[in-house]
Parts: structure tokens; sequence; C-alpha cells
């Protein structure tokens, strides 16, 4: 069995440092795929230059706003989306905690279609904070995002096994209830989803982000692996949004880096993108 990999550039449409360090990759077709915020400014921006080259582009559900001075609301008016000022909340336990689920499945549904009327042919789903995973209180809202992945046709970010995540053992039941909960709606899934710290971390520096990186394709297994990174381009406005401006500029160097081209190819793994699992998924 091959090593099958995609790489996906989350947060697309965020701002215009996410538009342009994320195009810059897919144009380079250093990445399978991206993700885009349609909740988000820049996302017009993002599905106009996508849809343009055909690249391999989902939805990434957006439940939450995390920054203090830039923020974002939700498409429809469910109240239990909003903080007290109107934008979502700033984390994943309040989504938990509050949301309802008639209101989750019609805002994401709300998400899928303005990608669409923006014209964007969305390859996949996935999941801006792991919102709807549950993965703070247990209070998960997967049935909601798997009846309207059905219902589009889209496979959606979801690992059948937390094996090389880093997560403890013991919550592997989880991911087993969660692939039979996918399987059961007909939606295709990951084998594995892996990715590295989004903070920089104490003594970072590019290089040690790089080795680390290169440890971890060397160590991919045999099926599907989506690795997901945040490649911004470091500009003013990134570092006026969010203090990990620095370790967004690592994500989108790291893989037009030759060293890493040359383990990809070394390794003989092969890239493949969402569209491949959608048709999959459609085939079926």
């Amino acid at each position: 069995m091959t090593r099958q990999l995609i790489i996906n550039a989350d947060d697309y449409g965020m701002c215009r440092a996410a538009n342009t360090g994320i195009t810059s990759l897919l144009r380079a077709g250093a990445i399978s795929s991206a993700t885009v915020m349609t909740p988000c400014p820049w996302a017009p921006d993002a599905i106009a230059t996508a849809s343009r080259h055909g690249w391999d582009v989902g939805v990434h559900l957006t439940l939450t706003s995390e920054w203090s001075g830039y923020r974002w609301s939700p498409l429809t008016g469910g109240a239990s989306l909003r903080d007290a000022a109107g934008y979502f909340p700033h984390e994943s336990r309040t989504v938990e905690e509050q949301a309802d689920p008639e209101e989750i499945r019609a805002e994401i549904t709300a998400q899928i279609d303005r990608a669409v009327e923006l014209g964007l042919d969305p390859s996949h789903a996935d999941n801006h904070m792991g919102s709807l995973y549950g993965l703070v209180t247990g209070r998960d809202f997967l049935d909601e995002v798997l009846a309207v992945c059905a219902e589009y046709g889209l496979p959606f970010r979801l690992p059948r096994t937390l094996d090389g995540m880093g997560l403890p053992p013991e919550l592997e039941p989880f991911a087993e209830a969660a692939a039979a909960r996918a399987d059961a709606a007909g939606v295709v899934i990951l084998d594995r989803l892996w990715t590295l710290p989004f903070h920089k971390r104490e003594g970072e520096t590019y290089e040690s982000f790089r080795t680390d990186m290169i440890a971890l394709l060397r160590a991919l297994k045999p099926g599907v692996t989506e690795i997901y990174v945040h490649p911004f381009e470091d500009t003013d406005e990134l570092r006026h949004i969010m203090p990990e401006y620095e370790k967004r500029a690592m994500e989108l160097r790291v893989f037009t880096d030759p060293e890493v081209r040359q383990v990809l190819a070394d390794e003989e793994i092969a890239l493949i993108g969402w569209r491949d699992l959608r048709d999959v998924q459609r085939s079926r």
C-alpha cells in the first residue's frame, strides 16, 4: 500500500497575507489543496483566484473567531453562534457549550453555499479550530457536518486513527467511533491527520522546523495522510492580527524548500488532492 499525502493550507481567505502566501504555494504546486474561510473578508479574492486556476480548494467550516482585533461573524442569524458583540466566539469550548445543532447545520450549509455562489467547486470540507469535533467538552456536531457533507458529496477532514498525532492512546476509541459515523453517512475521510505545533516553540528556528517536517514526512505510513499548515506571508497586516506571524512564515517556506522537496521524492510519497477523495465518494 502506497503512502499518499495531502498537504492542505488552512485559512485561505482569512486576510490578504493568507491569500498571497497560500496562492503562491498553489501556483507552485508545492501543496495539494487549501480550504477557504467564507465568513472572512478576503474569501471572495481567494475563491476568484482559485476558481480561475482550477485549484483544489475546499471549505474551512468556521465557528470561531480567535483574534482580539480582527473578527468575523456568522453568515446566518443563529444567536447561539455569536458572542455579545455579534462575532463568532473566541474558543471552541464556547461553541461546544452553547451552539444549537440546527443553527450549526444552517451555518455550515450557508458557508458552503457562499463558496459555491462565489464560483468555487469545493473539493472537501474541514473545520477551523476543531470546533465541531467535541474535543474540549465531548459535545460534538459530527452528525450535522457529516449530513451536510453527504448532501453536497464532500469528503471531510476526520482521521480513522489518532496514531502519530501525539494524543493519549485512550482517545483512540473516539476516532474509531467517529470514523464509523462517517462510514454510515457515506462520507470519505482520512487514514491519518498530522501537523506540527502552530506556535513557535522556545528556541525554534526555521532550520529546526524544517528538520521536524522532514522527520514527519519520513514517518508517514501507508494510506492517506493529510498534513495541514497555515502558510501566510509575513506582512505588517499579519503582524497586527496575530503573534504567530514568524511560524506562519516558516510554514510558507518549508514546502518549497529544496531539501523538503527532495525528501518527498526520495521517500516516494505520492501527493494527491482532496478531489481524488471526492471522486471516490461520488462514485459510490
